[in-house]
């Protein structure tokens, strides 16, 4: 007679595969399940994807000037004409008149003319990775650019395709955080490690580091520091100043998570035993230590992230990071500073739509990995 209190055979099956099952397996079935983690991290490759592929994404260069666009809004994409029959996506001829009370420009459709928007177009020529040029875009309009552009952010004060400068923007803000995050981790593992490892002395020195560090305000730190970048610096060297700005300032709190992580780890069983087999401090540390609980720090960077872009956007609006003619979130939103512009055109605020929507996918990818970090937690 069967026990009425076994489980169900499907749930012995799913028990069974558990128990077998590497941490790895463990934390992907357990990161699925988290469906916002996993829209996320489908959004976080999407823009890493549009930030290599900057130039072929963008349908202008972001420096090409729309003169006869100034401040023009963003182009409705229509899919039905005036006659009600169905096309391709399309834009109508744009043509400005002047308010005579105002004098400013207003912008209106010419439902005559119609432009198809096409996928593969040649446009403004570019060196894609400094390796080959080409001037083939991922869409884009047929016609020339003097005649007729598509704006799907509008333009800015200069008559610029705001799409194609938030694009190229990407590229900079999401590298900052990232190449500014693994600098703070191998500062962060490298120092804590050693300081969590070996104690003593050395530990109370490197404690009483982080401790000064982090008794300095981070904003007033930050500002100081990149207004002491040379302003007649390249754009490329005060790239990796401002990177190498946040990287030193924002290591200290995963030093501190390494260094407990050690200490409590280095009275551990495993770690005895590779002491007695021969291996080396350097081997013990990065081969046994580390990935003990490499899971954990995967998620703490994720959640760094937003942080670093956060920090480059607020620096280079206030005019202490980036600058023009560099091309990051942070610059273009400078312009929002200009009320006028603001007011009457209110997409110029477009980067900060992107900035958020960045910072967001990061932190819900962030709490995904960091729920999955622990896969046999119920």
């Amino acid at each position: 007679m069967a026990n009425p209190y076994d489980p169900p055979a499907e749930e012995k099956k799913v028990d069974a595969r558990v128990a077998v099952a590497p941490p790895l397996t463990m934390m992907w079935w357990k990161f699925r399940r988290h469906k916002l983690a996993v829209i996320s991290s489908i959004v976080v490759i999407a823009l890493y994807v549009i930030a290599i592929f900057c130039e072929f994404v963008a349908p202008y260069d972001p420096e090409d000037y729309f003169v006869q666009y100034k401040l023009a809004a963003p182009s409705t994409i229509h899919w039905r004409d005036e006659q009600g029959n169905w096309h391709f996506p399309f834009v109508y001829k744009i043509v400005r008149d002047k308010d005579p009370n105002t004098l400013r420009s207003i912008y209106r459709e010419d439902t005559t003319t119609l432009y198809p928007i096409q996928l593969f177009t040649h446009g403004s020529p570019y060196t894609m990775w400094n390796l080959f040029e080409t001037d083939v875009h991922l869409f884009g309009l047929s016609v020339p650019q003097s005649e007729q552009g598509v704006f799907l952010f509008g333009a800015d004060r200069l008559g610029r395709d705001l799409f194609s400068r938030v694009v190229y923007g990407a590229r900079i803000s999401l590298s900052i955080g990232l190449i500014g995050v693994l600098m703070s981790l191998t500062l962060g593992v490298v120092i804590g490690g050693v300081s969590g490892y070996y104690g003593g002395k050395l530990d109370t020195l490197i404690q009483r580091v982080i401790e000064f560090i982090r008794s300095i305000p981070h904003i007033p730190l930050w500002m100081s520091l990149s207004a002491a970048l040379p302003a007649d610096w390249p754009v490329i060297w005060v790239y990796f100043g401002i990177t190498l700005i946040l990287s030193l300032v924002r290591w200290t709190g995963l030093a501190r998570v390494v260094r407990g992580r050690f200490l409590a780890l280095r009275e551990e069983d495993f770690v005895l035993a590779a002491k007695l087999c021969g291996a080396s401090e350097r081997r013990i540390i990065f081969a046994h230590m580390v990935p003990s609980f490499l899971s954990y720090i995967i998620a703490s960077l994720t959640l760094a992230v937003p942080g670093m872009i956060l920090s480059e956007t607020g620096l280079s609006f206030i005019g202490l990071g980036l600058r023009a003619p560099a091309i990051s979130w942070g610059v273009l939103l400078q312009e929002a500073q200009n009320i006028n512009s603001l007011v009457l055109a209110p997409w110029v605020f477009a980067p900060a739509v992107a900035v958020v929507l960045a910072v967001l996918a990061f932190n819900f990818l962030g709490d995904g990995l960091r729920d999955a970090a622990d896969p046999y937690a119920r």
